[in-house]
């Protein structure tokens, strides 16, 4: 008996499209397998082609000791029938099933059968992965990850729900044989793809199951759903059914809407790829198996085109394909559930044929001009020598300007600013959308060069009123594929460069024109073009221009940046009365480093300031110096400066100069933990501990707003008493510059930032402001998030008396779906938060170090934290929020609304917390802190206190 037994059937009736290199790719992977006690057992159907059967007896000839030639029944024509011949024959104390084209990794059966020994589990599963439509790259299934995040085991099935609600088991499994036969697990033979059917019934029979995280088999096909729907249609009902049997109704729900994200979505996707036919049958083999209600709990595109599937409508479904890939295109007609007018409010529907619920795409208030609209192209074809095109334009009579339509064709060369205008005469507005047509005479007017120019996109550009709309031309791929519609072109190297314009459907699914070769001196040239870029000499100059840009990487990169700033430049001597800013890694022009800028200002020192920016110079002063992060002009500044002014840390691997003093504003006060307290920092190896030990002692001077700082950050930072200025924040002194005025003058006239966020006098002010959880993004991008607070449903409870601001962290960026104007409004890119501080009647956050600042003005303060217990014990924190925090603590949406909804009440019973939390987290904001830090850091006398440390700096 061998330990593991692989099972591989070819040529069944119902086994799709197999061939004989599928079926030597599947056995090379089972004889590769390092557990050398397993076998491929071939299971070869009657009706097998000739190749087919020529390989299987050649692979079983080669290895007979390890592949097995099995001829069942000649009635055994299925592929469920000529897989139950494989359990029969199998002999391995393990046995599982691969579809020809299904490898193995080299180490599966080998972390199965450990697996499976270790648990005594009758059923071991792992990790799968499909080879994508697009390119043909091998990807795991999303929901995988959850599913195998580690490795263990569970008694049950609905232990592991996800094993039975997504298609978990179709592959990549295994059983101990003797439970399968135990349990009388057999593959339905009546049934194509039945294996979505036998995983969850194996799963459902055997008790115990083992899950491995580690991959296990790839290159499984995605299947032809628009050939296979009513297949499988009928297997996910037989699970469905075998879930109500096990009284398990919840995971019977859960698996309705992973069928349609699964399956229909995905069929829905792909009819723009599909010829007109095949989605006409597609669409009616789904009116007829599709009788199941669509789930309501489904994201709204999705369950229109599950809808739309289930009617049969072909056209719809094509429509809901590009919708899907465009969430913020206006696809459809829109019918409004009450009445809507551009730019309000109000519920409204796919179209009148489809009544699903969409008013949370938002498209009810966009407007014409600033909406992306759906331009459907109808008919592409020639006509006398020039380029025929129709289409129509959906246009919601919302968005409709009550002005006359004109509408300009335009070509675009594709990765240029060239671009050759066409007019269009034919153009009708009836209702729900323009109707347009127009004749391109591309041969004459569109003259490319020839080389960098061979592709030119299509779009419409439709005007009314002064107010212009652009739109792509989209167009299934079979609306151009086959016709001869082509014209002849004039490129102005001459047609040896190209002598042919032909339209095609790009990969997007929009119209563009491609300058191509077919006649022979055009053809001639391009093949010598091709050989004289490819032969030997010219691939070596490649070879010889990709060494020389790899060297010259090697110098922009910042390792040799730094390892040159620390040798060299930092020897250059100072230039007395500069000063280098940085806020926030660059990323904005604001914080206690603008504080101090400006107050330099003021007062007039000569003083030459240097800001620095992370990506774009756009809001930073223009009388300063702006030097780009990281750059050779940044390094430069940094070497010569006097001074060093920043709140969140230069980079640590550049050393600071000898005579350079360099002052720390920092970024708020802690409540998580922070630098050597957290314990992501005391996992680290003693080099990297080291590094930020280094990089905090080149601080000369680091000011703190209380003593609370004192205790948690001078301490997690392991900074000496001589180095802390007790100040406050200066960023804070405008806090409480407004809150006296507030006093004095009352809320109204509010600061200039009101008027140019467009907010209305009569609404208050809400900013939510969440903390930073978690990294940023690959490539030192700003990673985007979905915000916990549902802004949808606050401004629809909320949005005609308050404003919602939404500050993401400086680290992320926020994702917002669209709102009736003026509810919401994301201030994310904003340089100063201070200024949003005095803008905002109540803030709204979590565990971010703003509400330490926002205390000091005294007004409405709700912590929307659902998770902070896990947070608090994940993280770490230096108090209990709950017992000082200078609002209410609210876990759950509905508590937060509430507390919002009796703002004045919760107020006024919390006035004596946020007194007592500024008193104790901001004992020395006292709206001078500008003026003491500059009199401490850059008078005569306070440079000259500064301390003798730097032999010991960072970068050494």
């Amino acid at each position: 008996m061998t330990d593991f037994s692989c099972v591989i059937t070819a040529g069944g009736e119902n086994g799709g499209s197999e061939g004989p290199g599928a079926l030597r790719a599947s056995v090379a992977s089972v004889l590769g397998q390092s557990l050398r006690g397993s076998e491929a057992v071939v299971v070869l159907a009657a009706r097998a082609d000739g190749p087919t059967r020529t390989a299987a007896r050649a692979l079983a000839d080669s290895s007979p000791d390890r592949v097995r030639l099995i001829h069942p029944d000649p009635a055994a024509r299925t592929t469920g029938a000529l897989r139950n011949a494989g359990l029969d024959a199998a002999t391995g104390r393990y046995v599982m099933v691969l579809t020809p084209g299904e490898r193995l990794h080299r180490h599966a059966c080998r972390n199965l059968w450990q697996a499976g020994e270790r648990s005594r589990a009758d059923l071991v599963a792992g990790r799968w992965s499909r080879t994508t439509e697009e390119g043909g790259k091998e990807q795991e299934p999303p929901w995988q990850g959850e599913l195998y995040a580690r490795s263990h085991t569970v008694a049950r099935f609905s232990d592991a729900p996800q094993l039975v609600v997504r298609d978990a088991l179709v592959t990549g499994f295994c059983l101990r044989r003797e439970a399968a036969r135990r349990h009388g697990l057999r593959y339905e033979e009546d049934l194509a793809h039945g294996e979505i059917l036998f995983g969850p019934l194996a799963a459902a029979a055997v008790g115990r199951i083992a899950l491995v995280r580690r991959l296990i088999v790839t290159g499984r096909a995605v299947p032809d759903r628009a050939r296979d729907l009513a297949a499988l249609v009928e297997a996910h009902r037989r699970v469905a059914a075998t879930l109500d049997a096990h009284g398990l109704p919840a995971l019977r729900e859960e698996r309705e809407r992973a069928f349609v994200r699964d399956h229909l979505v995905p069929l829905a996707r792909s009819f723009p790829r599909l010829p007109a036919a095949r989605r006409t049958r597609a669409a009616a083999t789904a009116a007829r198996v599709l009788t199941a209600p669509v789930p309501h709990e489904l994201p709204p595109l999705e369950r229109v085109a599950a809808t739309l599937l289930a009617r049969g409508d072909a056209e719809g479904v094509l429509t809901a394909a590009y919708a899907l890939s465009r969430p913020a295109t206006v696809c459809a007609p829109v019918a409004p559930v009450a009445p809507v007018t551009a730019g309000e409010g109000g519920r409204v529907e796919w179209d009148e044929h489809c009544p699903v619920d969409i008013t949370e795409l938002g498209h009810q208030y966009r407007q014409f001009g600033g909406a992306r609209l759906m331009n459907r192209l109808t008919r592409c074809t020639a006509e006398e020598g020039r380029l025929l095109l129709e289409g129509r334009l959906v246009l919601p009579p919302h968005l409709a300007p009550d002005a006359p339509f004109t509408a300009t064709l335009e070509f675009r060369a594709r990765g240029g600013a060239r671009a050759v205008a066409f007019p269009v005469d034919d153009v009708r507005h009836d209702g729900n959308g323009v109707t347009w047509g127009a004749r391109a005479d591309v041969s004459r007017l569109l003259r490319p060069i020839g080389v960098s120019d061979t592709a030119w996109d299509a779009r419409l550009i439709v005007e009314a009123g002064g107010v212009r709309s652009v739109s792509d031309l989209f167009g299934p791929q079979d609306l151009v594929e086959g016709a001869a519609v082509r014209f002849a072109a004039r490129p102005r190297l001459g047609r040896l460069a190209g002598d042919t314009w032909e339209p095609y459907i790009t990969l997007k699914d929009h119209l563009a024109l491609r300058l191509t070769a077919r006649r022979r001196p055009a053809r001639t040239t391009r093949r010598l073009v091709r050989y004289a870029t490819h032969f030997r000499p010219a691939r070596k100059a490649k070879l010889l221009a990709r060494a020389l840009r790899k060297r010259l990487d090697r110098y922009r990169s910042r390792g040799f940046k730094a390892t040159t700033y620390n040798t060299w430049l930092t020897r250059l001597p100072v230039r007395r009365g500069s000063v280098v800013f940085e806020s926030h890694m660059g990323r904005c022009y604001g914080d206690s480093p603008r504080a101090l800028h400006e107050e330099i200002r003021r007062q007039g020192l000569k003083l030459r300031a240097t800001w620095s920016y992370d990506t774009s110079p756009a809001g930073f002063p223009d009388d300063a110096r702006l030097v780009r992060r990281w750059s050779w002009r940044y390094l430069w500044a940094l070497a010569r400066a006097e001074y060093w002014v920043d709140n969140q840390g230069f980079p640590q691997h550049l050393r600071k100069p000898a005579r350079t003093t360099y002052l720390q504003t920092w970024h708020g006060s802690a409540y998580k933990r922070m630098g050597f307290d957290e314990t992501r920092v005391r996992l680290q190896n003693a080099p990297q501990r080291e590094r930020l030990q280094q990089a905090v002692h080149r601080f000369d001077h680091f000011l703190v707003r209380s003593e609370h700082d004192v205790a948690t950050l001078a301490r997690a930072y392991r900074l000496p008493e001589d180095r802390l200025l007790r100040t406050g924040y200066p960023r804070n002194d405008a806090l409480i510059a407004e809150r006296t005025r507030t006093e004095t003058e009352g809320r109204l006239p509010r600061p200039p930032l009101a008027g140019a966020l467009g907010i209305d006098d009569h609404k208050k002010v809400v900013l939510y402001a969440p903390t930073f959880r978690g990294g940023p993004a690959a490539g030192g991008k700003q990673a985007r998030r979905r915000l916990l607070l549902d802004v949808r449903e606050f401004a629809e409870r909320f949005g005609d008396s308050y404003t919602l601001l939404v500050r993401a962290h400086y680290l992320e960026a926020a994702r917002l779906p669209l709102c009736p104007p003026g509810t919401v409004i994301d201030v994310s890119r904003h340089h100063d938060v201070s200024e949003l501080l005095a803008l905002a009647d109540v803030l709204v956050t979590d565990y971010s170090s703003i509400m330490f600042d926002f205390a000091l003005l005294d007004r409405p303060v709700l912590l929307y934290a659902p998770d902070l217990d896990t947070y608090a014990a994940e993280r770490g924190s230096y108090f209990d929020l709950r017992e000082k925090a200078p609002g209410p603590v609210t876990e759950t949406q509905e508590e937060l609304f509430g507390q919002l909804a009796e703002l004045k009440k919760s107020d006024i019973r919390h006035a004596s917390h946020r007194a007592a939390f500024a008193a104790e987290f901001g004992a020395y904001d006292r709206g001078d802190a500008a003026r003491q830090v500059v009199a401490a850091v850059f008078s005569p006398q306070g440079a000259s206190r500064t301390t003798d440390h730097h032999d010991r700096g960072a970068g050494r």
